[in-house]
């Protein structure tokens, strides 16, 4: 972050000085919501949750070399009191954005948002100081901590921007204000609180309705191939351009060797150049795709871009990440979360990379599916019997793991259903064979990446 006294902090978030005299310490690293992560001159900000109190985490952010405290009650310390941490660090993150002149980048969707997230500043990074949203904070505290990271040499700011409800975008947009805005795909996710998938376009296209015109430099980049994101066209003053199939940023000759990794030639306005990804599927096609289209609308080179992309590794936890064990049996572990279109992804993914091998299937719950969850559910049990998924393990009850389990017993699947996280490993561990493949994948609110751990520590 840019560095600030206190009592500039206090001045930009409406909050009170305490514990120190003015102008008070100067906050010069970052702002942070978990005590661990402080380092020297460190913003510590301490949120309230329902399980933790972070004022209660004060001294030892302290001690491990934070400046301050922002926080809703004084603490021993110097410290800036406010009456809500969460709008202040909103505040805070408008006011620094305010003093920074960076390229903001927006991007939205319902499945891909943080691998694209990933490949675009690793393509960004190579041209400029870039900063990136670390995992997927995308939501009114991460998106302000990641502005929050920026200083005076920050050129690219790449913001993943999530959407639950109705204005959510809206809001992110008007703290962060994007010039590009990139949207992926809209999809069947948040079902619960946005109600229908129409719902969803409508909320994802609050990114391009905030976007300058094109007069001031505000540029669209949608996916033709989602009917629902390029209707969005209509709907900015942007510029638009659009990637995918027959558009302007494409990918040709697409091929899926052996391993799941997809190779393609990607067309640019500019130039074409090949790409052999390093990650797995051939659904990261589309997410390259879309993270080609910004760094060319940059004046990134495609030579370029495509080198990038071929270099460009996973950056953020849980998301088929892969672990080979002593004995041959790979565990990817895919359980950040999911929704029907990124478990189809990866369930045609780990068949495509099966090669001989048995693969094993270890599935959630799909949550925030509302009134569709029976039919979403018993759709993927079917398509395990389709791609050939030799075991399927179905870990929880209800009516969404209920109907997958027995959508994939018609589908003649070999089927264990298992009531928690416990015995999902304890049976993995007594029935697993050298160069089994394992997929781990679900919703996050069932923690399914536990079992992914497990699998892969040895025993003791």
């Amino acid at each position: 972050m840019i560095a600030l006294t206190l009592e500039q902090v206090a001045r930009a978030v409406g909050g009170t000085l305490h514990g120190t005299a003015a102008p008070g310490p100067t906050v010069s690293g970052p702002v942070v919501i978990d005590s661990r992560e402080v380092t020297t001159g460190a913003l510590f900000a301490a949120i309230v949750g329902e399980r933790s109190d972070g004022h209660d985490f004060a001294e030892r952010a302290y001690a491990s070399g934070a400046s301050a405290v922002l926080g809703s009650r004084p603490v021993d310390g110097p410290c800036v009191v406010v009456d809500d941490v969460v709008f202040a660090l909103t505040e805070l993150a408008k006011f620094v954005r305010g003093k920074l002149d960076p390229l903001v980048i927006g991007l939205t969707g319902s499945v891909g948002k943080t691998t694209t997230k990933d490949l675009l500043a690793q393509i960004l990074e190579h041209d400029a100081p870039t900063i990136a949203t670390s995992r997927s904070y995308n939501n009114e505290i991460g998106l302000p901590l990641t502005i929050l990271r920026a200083d005076e040499k920050t050129r690219y700011l790449v913001l993943e921007m999530g959407a639950g409800n109705p204005g959510d975008l809206t809001h992110l947009a008007q703290v962060a204000r994007p010039q590009l805005g990139l949207v992926l795909n809209v999809g069947p996710a948040h079902l619960r609180t946005l109600g229908s998938v129409e719902n969803v376009a409508k909320a994802k296209a609050e990114l391009v309705q905030a976007l300058p015109p094109a007069s001031r430099g505000g540029f669209a980049l949608l996916n033709a191939d989602d009917e629902a994101v390029a209707a969005m066209a209509r709907k900015t003053l942007a510029q638009v351009m659009f990637y995918g199939k027959d558009a302007t940023v494409q990918a040709r000759d697409v091929t899926v060797d052996a391993e799941g990794r997809a190779s393609f030639t990607l067309h640019t306005p500019a130039a074409t150049a090949p790409v052999r990804l390093r990650l797995y599927g051939e659904h990261q096609v589309a997410n390259a795709l879309a993270a080609a289209s910004v760094a060319g609308v940059l004046g990134i080179a495609t030579d370029r871009i495509a080198d990038a992309l071929s270099s460009a590794v996973p950056r953020s936890p849980n998301r088929f990440q892969m672990t080979e064990r002593p004995d041959g049996v790979t565990v990817i572990d895919d359980a950040y979360n999911a929704n029907p279109v990124s478990m189809r992804a990866a369930l045609r993914t780990l068949a495509t990379m099966a090669a001989g091998r048995r693969t094993v299937a270890v599935l959630g719950e799909m949550t925030g599916q509302a009134e569709g969850t029976a039919r979403q559910h018993a759709a993927i049990g079917t398509l395990t019997g389709e791609l050939g998924i030799a075991s399927l393990i179905v870990v929880g009850t209800g009516e969404g793991p209920d109907t997958m389990a027995a959508a994939a017993r018609d589908a003649d699947v070999p089927v264990h259903a298992v009531p928690d996280r416990q015995a999902a490993i304890d049976l993995l561990q007594e029935s697993l064979r050298p160069a089994d493949l394992v997929l781990v994948k679900a919703s996050s609110e069932l923690g399914l990446s536990a079992v992914a751990a497990a699998l892969n520590t040895p025993a003791t």
